[in-house]
């Protein structure tokens, strides 16, 4: 017999479901919960590495150590099969998500009472925009990493796809829904046919009608939020004496940017530090610069700003909480500069929309209902992208956080039954 299993490795959060008396359920993977922050740090005290939740607390609390997250972001990238320093030993990206995904299939088979042995993997549409190849590479090392952790048989399906199975356990008659799934590192969309009489069936092919996907979600609007309102208080925008030079923006961006966090914490970047500093128009900015990456704050700084963009869902104004950099520190926040520093990418996002209609030669008033999932889609210019294209009265909500693990757990069911 084979024990099947769902997993939704994301950006930010990852899930994972099992099969049992015959039905698809989320294994309880952290204190009772089914979400994992994809998070993993490798606590040099403890000297083993910690998971989820509990990794950012030992992160937060100042344990020596390392933060990794965001690591999907790399998957298409080579800085995968690259090593990075773990206190006395190196490790490579594509081990340290071996872990995580281990740790993952670990817990639930404690939980299951059996091992796991087959997987339905989910993955965005493209891992990359524009490189076939690159997306190959990713799938591959994806495949890879599920070997290693321990399943012998492994399968994919997008990850819109195996949302639209989770709505559709809900649906009451045939609609023809456009399925939108903004994750933290991309946002991928389907246009499906669903039906309570055709959810038992395993091909779906005919009732699939598009499917696609940009690399765009919401570590990216993480990133803008940083540069427009907390990096200008470490010094970006600010001069150089040299020839009233401004300050290198690539730093900033780096900076910004989860998965090249960990990469700034080099001789040479305090070393380039050091020299802005002293050449500094406004040298109290590029203080807190050094700062953050001498004492390697970048990630509590990357967690203060992703806490004000979920803030600013519900609020006109916020502030990110900067005092562990310097006491009363604090950067203003609103939504409506938010909103602004990211319009490029609802743009994107809006284009992104109407090319999977294309694709799927149905016009906007053709959908009866849009699907809405992932963490992002709770983002106000996210959901006023898609409404810029689709009636914004068809849409439907289910978990925001779930939906796609629970998904893949029934297609799991389906395949591998």
């Amino acid at each position: 017999m084979t024990n099947a299993c769902g997993l939704d490795f994301g950006t930010s959060n990852s899930a994972l479901g099992v099969i049992r008396q015959g039905r698809a359920e989320l294994a309880e993977l952290e204190d009772g919960a089914a979400l994992l922050p994809s998070a993993i740090f490798f606590d040099f005290e403890l000297g083993r590495p910690v998971f989820g939740k509990a990794a950012i607390a030992g992160y937060m609390a100042g344990a020596e150590g390392r933060l990794m997250r965001a690591l999907k972001s790399i998957l298409s990238s080579s800085l995968i099969k690259e090593s990075t320093q773990l206190n006395r030993r190196r490790i490579t990206l594509e081990q340290v998500v071996v872990l995580f995904v281990g740790e993952m299939k670990r817990r639930a088979e404690e939980a299951l009472g059996r091992p796991l042995d087959a997987v339905v993997h989910g993955r965005p549409v493209h891992f990359v925009d524009g490189d076939a190849a690159r997306d190959r590479f990713a799938e591959d090392t994806l495949a890879s990493i599920a070997r290693q952790a321990g399943f012998g048989e492994i399968s994919f399906q997008y990850e819109p796809l195996a949302a639209a199975r989770a709505y559709e356990a809900t649906v009451t008659a045939e609609t023809l829904a456009l399925i939108c799934d903004l994750g933290g590192g991309t946002s991928d969309f389907s246009v499906v046919r669903l039906s309570p009489r055709r959810r038992a069936a395993a091909a779906r092919k005919d009732d699939i009608l598009a499917s696609f996907g940009i690399r765009l979600g919401g570590t990216d609007l993480d990133r803008l939020l940083s540069l427009e309102a907390a990096m200008p208080l470490l010094g970006l925008g600010s001069l150089l004496h040299n020839k009233s030079l401004p300050l290198p923006r690539g730093l900033y961006s780096e900076l910004a940017d989860w998965p090249s966090i960990n990469q700034l914490y080099t001789p040479a970047t305090r070393r380039l530090a050091r020299e802005l500093h002293e050449d500094a128009q406004e040298p109290a900015k590029l203080a807190r610069l050094r700062r953050v990456l001498e004492q390697q704050l970048g990630h509590r700084l990357a967690l203060a700003v992703e806490q004000a963009k979920i803030d600013l869902s519900d609020s006109d104004a916020t502030g990110i909480d900067m005092a562990f950099i310097e006491p009363g520190l604090t950067a203003p926040a609103t939504r409506d500069g938010f909103e602004d520093a990211v319009a490029g990418e609802r743009s994107r996002l809006a284009e992104a929309v109407r090319e999977t209609l294309r694709r799927a030669g149905t016009p906007p008033d053709a959908i009866g209902s849009v699907f809405l999932t992932g963490g992002s889609s709770r983002v106000p210019v996210l959901r006023k992208a898609i409404a810029s294209v689709v009636d914004p009265a068809r849409f439907a909500r289910g978990d925001d956080l779930l939906s796609v693990a629970l998904g893949l757990t029934e297609e799991a069911r389906l395949r591998y039954a």
